[in-house]
């Protein structure tokens, strides 16, 4: 029974992952400058969002989404401006042909900017209830056991994912010349701070309506 449960928060958290946005820009960018691993150590800290909005699926989502909601706009307002800040940023960092050792405060600077990245996206509430209604992980939260099956197996699935397209990513790494680094490193910014703006536009929006 537990293993089943295992399986499908694998699904929910590959399913959670998968879809292409500023995480996964930021995670191909790294992967280019600096390979695999560090790109999916920085990686990790969408993941372990993924996971809390899983934890939050298993145990019922009502408190979950009631703060979100409570706090929606700070978390957008800091998470489009962090984009549209990291945009700039990338769009003038230099070309860099060999990797930057990884060192703990740069793991650490990493990895709560996916998190902070991750976790203010309103769009993976909506995917883990609707991934959790797909299949049956309901009524979960007076079992410990399933609850931890289902967390663990969130967390996997969505490391699993950016294992995976740190991987793909790096393969390509030695074969692109210093121009195509320079070309990647600026849409890379571009789509980075495009999702900034989108994200600071409809709160615009949602404040006139």
């Amino acid at each position: 029974m537990e293993s089943l449960l295992f399986f499908k928060g694998l699904i929910v958290g590959f399913a959670l992952a998968a879809p292409v946005g500023p995480v996964g820009v930021l995670c191909i960018r790294r992967s280019l400058a600096d390979g695999r691993f560090a790109a999916f150590l920085a990686s990790l800290g969408a993941a372990m969002a993924d996971t809390i909005f899983g934890l939050a699926g298993a145990l019922g989502m009502g408190l979950v989404s009631g703060i979100l909601q409570a706090y929606e706009r700070p978390l957008a307002l800091a998470g489009g401006g962090f984009l549209l800040v990291l945009g700039l940023l990338t769009w003038r960092s230099p070309v860099r042909l060999d990797p930057i050792p990884l060192t703990p405060l740069g793991f650490l600077r990493d990895f709560t900017g996916t998190f902070a990245v991750a976790i203010a996206n309103p769009a993976t509430v909506a995917g883990t209830v609707g991934a959790f209604a797909a299949l049956g992980l309901v009524g979960l939260e007076t079992d410990r056991g399933a609850v931890i099956s289902v967390v663990a197996g969130v967390f996997f699935g969505s490391a699993l994912w950016w294992f995976t397209l740190a991987s793909l990513a790096a393969a390509t790494r030695g074969r692109l010349p210093e121009g195509w680094i320079s070309r990647i490193n600026h849409v890379s910014g571009v789509l980075l701070a495009l999702f900034g703006l989108g994200v600071l536009v409809n709160l615009m929006l949602k404040a006139l309506a």
